[in-house]
């Protein structure tokens, strides 16, 4: 009885797994091209081969902001003139 209900468990479980997969073909057939589709993907291939050719090298330099910049920037950051220090003044007088 056991092996039984293990069977109709088992069944009912596959059942819907089985019903999608029959349509799914694992090996499809390789499907080749017409002549006309040869000479289409040919002449595509050739367009952009010479498309290609007609980009020309960027040697220059890739910076956009390079022409708007003036000078580089100085090394200090503090522009404002120092003003000189103070002379200590003595307050006793020390005849030695």
């Amino acid at each position: 009885m056991r092996v039984l209900r293990a069977a109709a468990l088992l069944a009912l479980l596959t059942g819907p797994a089985y019903a999608q997969a029959p349509h799914l073909n694992l090996i499809p057939d390789a499907a080749s091209k017409t002549p006309e589709e040869k000479e289409a993907d040919e002449a595509r291939d050739k367009a952009y081969k010479e498309s290609l050719k007609k980009i020309p090298d960027a040697k220059t330099s890739s910076d956009p902001w390079g022409n708007v910049r003036s000078d580089p920037p100085k090394a200090s950051v503090n522009t404002a003139p120092k003003t000189p220090a103070k002379p200590k003044t003595k307050t006793a007088t020390n005849p030695n």
